[in-house]
């Protein structure tokens, strides 16, 4: 989906490196190798990285049951033929009924727990909207109202939290207080600008409320990801020019800061992380904010043939396509006026695919934001 050239190879390989340092697998591996004294009676895993949060940790624990709440199509055939796994898939990033029934099942699961029990809740990107419980009176359509208008809106992941803990019967510490058992450690991957447990997935493994022995740990975040880019970069034969999370914002705010950075970058690596907005048209088309802010920048490097840009998101997925971003280069921005079209109607996928610059990644079991990473040779 993307030209092969040396600028974009080294790119995969930064890449590559930086969100196998964050993985679900290995974030909770190191966590349990910690926490060594902890056997938890079952593990709950929510987000888009679950299934891979919770591979790491049944294959450093005895047997023990799991229930796993992810995106559909990110359960892996591991997962889904674990013995004593059950494994349920809902929408994201507006809620559906399936949503629902995930909510219900982790809280018919953390209520049953006899007073001796111990709960690893595993924690990442996504749980807000994989699963919820309503009070009474609040439908579905209610809900997916709320998260469409503020999703179209541009609204930040802060904002859109803090407006879900408001309803929900899970969020903002309540599914941890539904615990009464002896213990209860949750592990988080952070997705959010600060790695606040109160912010990640609403505030669902938040512990301000528990009844019982309760503690929660950041496991991965976008700085690990981006000192992993970083290394990988150097051993590479690259100087780091600039390393920082600071990608917050509008796309069309950022794009005129970073790519006028750029037109007068020396070689080396660049490499930005957090989270962008876009604001979309009441009929958007085909792409993320990540397509966006790439395509965008695409204008920025027109015609140079010494730059390769990337922006992704890290958990392979950018806003509802199955791509993860865009990698860009000089050619990009060949047809101008189709180029701004797009970026108008929000279809950055469909040019950025026409252009040999759509980057597809699959599912990366984590999701620590989103990256740039540019190449100045």
């Amino acid at each position: 989906m993307v030209r092969s050239d040396p600028g974009n190879a080294a790119i995969n390989h930064i890449w590559n490196a930086a969100v196998t340092s964050v993985s679900g697998y290995q974030a909770v591996a190191n966590a349990l190798s910690a926490d060594s004294d902890f056997y938890p009676d079952l593990v709950l895993a929510v987000g888009k990285a679950a299934a891979g949060m919770c591979e790491g940790a049944l294959d450093n624990l005895p047997t023990c049951d799991a229930l796993v709440v992810t995106k559909y199509g990110h359960a892996d055939a591991d997962i889904l033929s674990r013995d004593r796994v059950t494994v349920i898939e809902a929408a994201h990033p507006i809620p559906d009924q399936q949503s629902l029934e995930a909510g219900r099942v982790l809280l018919e699961r953390m209520r049953s727990m006899p007073a001796d029990a111990r709960v690893l809740l595993l924690v990442s990107g996504g749980a807000s909207a994989l699963a919820e419980s309503l009070p009474e009176g609040m439908l579905l359509a209610d809900l997916q109202a709320i998260a469409d208008e503020m999703i179209a809106g541009g609204k930040t992941i802060g904002q859109i939290n803090a407006r879900r803990k408001q309803t929900s019967l899970i969020k903002d510490g309540k599914l941890v207080e539904a615990f009464h058992g002896a213990e209860i450690r949750v592990y988080a991957i952070s997705d959010v600008e600060g790695d606040g447990i109160e912010t990640i997935g609403s505030g669902l493994g938040d512990c301000h409320r528990a009844r019982t022995v309760a503690s929660s740990r950041i496991v991965a975040s976008n700085q690990i990801a981006r000192d992993q880019a970083e290394q990988k970069a150097v051993e590479l034969g690259f100087t780091v020019r600039i390393n920082e999370e600071s990608l917050y914002g509008d796309v069309f705010e950022l794009a005129p800061v970073i790519g006028k950075q750029l037109q007068r970058a020396e070689p080396g690596v660049y490499i930005w992380g957090g989270e962008p907005t876009v604001i979309l048209p009441d009929d958007p088309g085909r792409g993320g904010r990540n397509q966006s802010l790439a395509l965008a920048l695409a204008e920025y490097i027109a015609e140079r043939e010494n730059v390769s840009l990337l922006v992704a998101g890290t958990d392979g997925t950018d806003g509802p396509t199955t791509a993860a971003g865009g990698l860009v280069d000089g050619r990009t921005w060949s047809d101008p006026d189709a180029a701004r079209q797009a970026l108008q109607e929000a279809d950055a996928g469909n040019y950025l695919e026409q252009h040999d610059s759509l980057f597809v990644t699959g599912p990366t079991n984590t999701n620590v934001m989103d990256l740039v990473i540019a190449i100045v040779d």
